[in-house]
C-alpha cells in the first residue's frame, strides 16, 4: 500500500519517516499554510532521499507556471491539486510537465454526493485523494470523512484516503474501505510540521498488524 505523510518540512524527520516504512513523502507548497515550505528547502530533503520514494508537492489553485517552477527547482516527482482545479486545468499542466510527473487530484468529501465530482477528472488525472471537507482550511484539519459515504466508491483510478487518519483509527478505516493509499498529516504531528517519529512508528506497526 502507498503510504504518504504530508507536511514534511525537516531532512532528518524526512529521512526518518521514510525509513519506517513511508514510500511517498508530501510537502505543502502553499504560502499560507502553517506547514508551508519553500521550493529550495524541499529540493534539500529531496535530494537526500531514495529514488524510490515518491517526493509530492501539494499545490492549491496556483498557477500552472508557479507549479511547473516549484516541480523543477524542487525535483518533486508529483503534483497535489488541491483546490478548485478543473479538468482543463490538469490538462494543461499534464502538458506543461514533464510526463513522468504524477497528477494526483485531491476533493474535499462533505457528502456522498461529493463522489460525483471525480468522475470528470479520470481522464486528466493519474491518482484521486479524498479529504475531509473543513470551510477554511484546505487539509490537515484532522477531521475524518464519513467512511460510510465511500463503500460503493470505485473509481477507474487509484485512490488515497486522507482526513483524520492516525494510528489509533487506521486500522478501523482499512477494515471499512480498500484505499490503494492513505495519506496522514496531522495524525502523526506534535505540530504543524513537525512529524512525531512514536505516531509514525505507530502507524507502521498498526499497519503491519492489519497487512
Amino acid at each position: 500500500m502507498r503510504v504518504k505523510i504530508c507536511g514534511i518540512t525537516q531532512i532528518k524527520q524526512g529521512q526518518e519517516i521514510v525509513a519506517l516504512g513511508a514510500n511517498s513523502l508530501g510537502f505543502i507548497c502553499v504560502k499560507r499554510s502553517p506547514r508551508y515550505i519553500t521550493p529550495a528547502n524541499i529540493k534539500a530533503i529531496a535530494d537526500n532521499l531514495l529514488p524510490r520514494v515518491d517526493k509530492v508537492g501539494v499545490f492549491a489553485d496556483h498557477s500552472l507556471a508557479e507549479i511547473v517552477t516549484v516541480v523543477n527547482t524542487a525535483n518533486l516527482t508529483a503534483v497535489q491539486l488541491h483546490g478548485s482545479e478543473t479538468p482543463d486545468f490538469c490538462a494543461q499542466l499534464r502538458q506543461a510537465l514533464s510526463i513522468k510527473i504524477e497528477l494526483i487530484k485531491a476533493f474535499r468529501i462533505k457528502t456522498a454526493a461529493s463522489l460525483l465530482n471525480t468522475k470528470a477528472y479520470t481522464d486528466k488525472v493519474d491518482t484521486l485523494l479524498l479529504d475531509a471537507y473543513h470551510p477554511q482550511m484546505l487539509g490537515g484539519t484532522g477531521k475524518t470523512i464519513d467512511w460510510q459515504d465511500l463503500k460503493q466508491f470505485k473509481p477507474a483510478l487509484p485512490w488515497m484516503l486522507a482526513g483524520g487518519l492516525n494510528p489509533d483509527n487506521i486500522a478501523d478505516a482499512l477494515s471499512r474501505l480498500q484505499p490503494d493509499g492513505i495519506d496522514l498529516s496531522s495524525g502523526v504531528e506534535r505540530s504543524p510540521g513537525d512529524k512525531d517519529l512514536n505516531k509514525v512508528t505507530q502507524l507502521f506497526k498498526q499497519l503491519t498488524i492489519n497487512n
